[in-house]
């Protein structure tokens, strides 16, 4: 299903992961220094750095100092849309970009390095997922955000995982059926609530798919009082034994709201730094994503969110460089299943 040539996921990303664009160790004196710079860039350019949850601590903070935000990819469009601004520098991975310039056609999107992808968007190529969705014309097409500009072109409705059980359960009391893409994990668990007639893209994320029940069992054992908190994104056996489930947003909150002092955390190490702006007296432990027990070193961070670095946002501003860009005729279609998922928020939110 994933390819006419039958190339899967996994070997996509091994492709992708051999380039190795991870960038070094800075001194103190080097992120003063950028940080210094990138301050001056973007008053000079007239531009707004918005930065995902994943990505490094230093961005996040930087983000948040120059006026501009840390969010989820649509929150981060979102907010990008609505400043005065006519550059934003999108610190993620692609269709975070391309979602921004979508929002945004009149602004000039620029993102550290094009490079950084998701392996649920190369896992979901439009020519494979259009002749899927042709072959079930009567089912509603529903992506996740993390996809491709295409690929939302061609959904009814695009959800981010805040609102994919909201949106699913509307569609279920409509009586629809629908074809899920790309995430197959983030898919069973919207299924399993819903009880809705889903057809399932095989994609995952290869961050949220390394987490092992056994290995959190293991940690439990090291920290009985510890809540353990889960993105849905990882696979079903992880999220049975979670305390909370959500998307970024919303396990932030849960790491602040619960009353549990030890937090094991079942996602990617990038958004410890919101969590502990969040609940500064708690402590916050990577759930384990390899071997069989609790002293196995945990690898949970995106290698594509980790391409983002102070030096490539210099790059970016001083040369214009990585700049995104949408055709116009394909943008024009992507923005719709998106707008109806931002109509449909605001409905909820009334």
């Amino acid at each position: 299903m994933l390819s006419k040539q039958d190339i899967s996921d996994r070997i996509l990303v091994q492709e992708h992961f051999a380039k190795e664009h991870l960038p070094g160790d800075l001194s103190r004196e080097d992120i003063e220094r950028y940080k210094a710079r990138i301050k001056t860039l973007l008053k000079e350019k007239n531009a707004c750095l918005v930065a995902h949850y994943y990505t490094d601590p230093l961005i996040q903070e930087l983000a948040e100092e120059t006026g501009g935000c840390v969010a989820d990819s649509l929150e981060m469009a979102r907010f990008g849309s609505e400043r005065p601004e006519t550059t934003l520098v999108v610190a993620g991975v692609r269709f975070m970009g391309e979602t921004a310039k979508i929002l945004s056609p009149e602004k000039r999107i620029l993102m550290p390095t094009l490079e950084a992808t998701c392996s649920l968007d190369i896992g979901c190529p439009i020519d494979d997922f259009s002749a899927f969705c042709d072959a079930h014309p009567d089912y509603e097409v529903v992506v996740y955000a993390n996809t491709s500009a295409a690929v939302k072109a061609r959904a009814d409705w695009v959800v981010t995982s805040s609102i994919a059980l909201q949106v699913v359960e509307h569609l279920a009391d409509e009586g629809k059926k629908i074809i899920w893409a790309p995430d197959k994990h983030l898919g069973a668990y919207v299924q399993k609530q819903t009880g809705i007639d889903m057809l399932m893209w095989d994609g995952a994320c290869i961050v949220h798919e390394e987490f092992k029940a056994k290995g959190i069992q293991d940690l439990k054992r090291v920290y009985p009082d510890a809540a353990v908190l889960v993105h849905p994104e990882s696979p079903d056996s992880v999220v049975e034994i979670a305390d909370a489930v959500g998307s970024t947003s919303q396990l932030i909150k849960a790491a602040r709201d619960l009353p549990n002092r030890e937090l094991i955390v079942a996602t990617d190490r990038g958004i410890f730094y919101k969590m502990q702006q969040a609940a500064p007296d708690k402590m916050f432990i990577e759930a384990p994503t390899g071997g069989s027990g609790a002293t196995c070193r945990s690898c949970a961070h995106c290698p594509w969110m980790a391409m983002n670095g102070l030096d490539n946002i210099v790059q970016a501003l001083e040369e214009g460089r990585d700049e995104v860009f949408v055709d116009e005729a394909l943008r024009v279609r992507a923005r719709k299943p998106l707008q109806r998922m931002l109509d449909f928020s605001a409905e909820l939110n009334r």
